[in-house]
């Protein structure tokens, strides 16, 4: 697992620290937190508006010591020059030496509470009494220091009010405040992060709720931690794994995927999902269905057939785009799941199978389902709800099989195995037709001889990655793009991974 980011629950955290407060000094802990976010702070500081001293930041304090790494960091800070003002939310909880530290280094402390009954006397609120007291038109940045990982819910009334009436840069300590830690979760007012520094571990949070963190800053703090349940595959791996042609390999060597997917009405998803496999690894593919025409257009080396029976022998199969769900495409669905070959099933097929799950159930061969939030309700009978690894890894341990689960963070589930998320950096993918483009490349690399979970979450990272590259079109500024550009990105995202892999 040492190639994979793993990603801690509060629990395994806790553990981790407890452990490495029985081995290490008293506040060592603390102390490189609190130096680690300073650094963190001092050089946004420096990106931003060109230099450290003479500039302002505002900590907004809660209890724990999750407000002891801010106040810290703050007399750090402090004796650098910055300006630092720390707002306290509990000021009965505050951490008593971080607080005297500060108190010491000559940074200003103010309660929440005067903060407001300031700003109703003079009339402005509490935004304009919050900059008051940094004795500037705005603070440069401030720090969420307001809970830490033991903290669950959105953020209460005072803390919500104070964030809402700050229009500057928010750099979150360990993680942003009034998000839920293990499940990504916002049910309420949150804040907003530009930069999320980590201390010792990454969280759930981190990937299940990104645009709430913004870029992630790990701190090393000396955890020992177990092997992770939640792991995200490192893009390295993914390229030196991708399969390429070998001295000895030809076209059948290298896998030969079977695409059963369109029809006459849907011949779009046929299109889609077949010219993934195709650009997704070197073999051959083949294709069942009534399509073909709208294929072979667009793809002539694909070779097609009008059934399964006759499209000749393939190492995997995808089934389900544009397919249909009538008796025939069951029939059709049926077949495939007789042989024991890999099988993707997506879209139509997710419907056919929720509708009689006993299609798949019992079936040792690898199989993937990838349902996006709704195909998942049905197949389940319930929503995913908000803790999503939860959902996906249940769902995949009573079918005995793998669950691709879509969404910015895409999560793949596979019995007795931690839990893949792919944090695609954006929504650029959530187009119509992208599922089949997706299908399509897991179809390819099982075909290759990969393994499913692995082949589930190689294909999110890829497909994620032609999707940030179709939108961008070689311009820093991007625009909306749709499946037929992810689709032609998809060689160029490979080429980014492997080279990755080449350094």
């Amino acid at each position: 697992m040492s190639s994979q980011r793993g990603y801690f629950t509060a629990d395994e955290v806790r553990t981790a620290e407890a452990e490495l407060f029985a081995r290490v000094p008293e506040g060592m802990p603390m102390h490189r937190a609190a130096y680690g976010l300073a650094t963190v702070v001092a050089g946004e500081l420096r990106a931003r508006t060109g230099g450290i001293a003479g500039r302002s930041v505002l900590l907004l304090v809660g209890s724990g010591d999750n407000g002891g790494d801010v106040l810290w960091a703050g007399s750090m800070l402090r004796r650098r020059g910055v300006a630092v003002t720390a707002v306290l939310l509990n000021p009965e909880r505050t951490h008593p030496k971080g607080l005297a530290a500060l108190r010491k280094a000559g940074g200003r402390i103010r309660t929440a509470s005067d903060v407001i009954r300031d700003g109703a006397a003079a009339g402005s609120g509490h935004g304009a009494a919050i900059l008051a007291e940094t004795g500037s038109a705005a603070p440069d940045l401030v720090i969420d220091g307001i809970v830490g990982i033991s903290g669950r819910g959105p953020l209460r009334p005072t803390a919500a009010e104070l964030v809402a009436a700050l229009n500057v840069p928010i750099i979150a300590a360990d993680l942003p405040s009034g998000v839920d830690p293990d499940t990504g979760a916002v049910t309420g007012p949150a804040v907003r992060a530009a930069i999320t520094v980590t201390f010792g571990a990454y969280k759930p949070v981190h990937a299940l709720a990104a645009p709430y963190c913004g870029r992630i800053e790990l701190v090393p703090i000396g955890l020992r931690l177990p092997e992770p349940n939640l792991a995200a595959l490192a893009p390295a791996e993914i390229g030196a794994g991708w399969p390429t042609p070998g001295p000895t390999d030809d076209k059948y060597t290298q896998g030969v995927t079977g695409i059963c997917a369109g029809s006459d009405t849907y011949p779009g998803a046929a299109v889609l999902c077949t010219g993934a496999a195709v650009a997704a690894t070197s073999g051959m593919v083949r294709y069942a269905g009534t399509g073909a025409a709208a294929v072979l257009d667009h793809f002539p080396e694909v070779i097609a057939a009008p059934t399964i029976s006759s499209t000749g022998r393939v190492q995997s199969w995808v089934f389900g785009p544009g397919a249909g769900t009538d008796a025939d495409a069951g029939k059709r669905l049926a077949e495939i799941l007789s042989t024991d070959l890999p099988v993707v099933i997506d879209a139509d097929g997710l419907t056919l199978v929720a509708a009689d799950p006993d299609l798949i159930l019992g079936r040792t061969a690898p199989t993937v389902l990838t349902p996006h939030a709704g195909e998942f309700a049905r197949l389940t009978g319930h929503e995913v709800g908000q803790d999503r690894v939860s959902a996906v890894r249940d769902l995949a341990e009573s079918w005995q099989l793998t669950v691709l689960l879509k969404g910015r963070a895409t999560l793949v589930a596979t019995p007795g195995r931690p839990v893949l998320v792919n944090e695609a950096g954006g929504s650029w993918a959530a187009t119509a037709g992208a599922g089949d483009v997706l299908s399509g490349i897991i179809g390819a690399l099982l075909a290759a001889g990969r393994d499913p979970a692995w082949s589930a979450a190689a294909a999110a990272r890829a497909h994620a990655l032609a999707a940030n590259l179709a939108a961008h079109e070689n311009h820093p500024s991007a625009a909306p793009t749709s499946a037929t550009p992810l689709l032609d990105h998809l060689r160029p995202a490979i080429r980014i991974l492997r080279a990755l892999a080449a350094h």
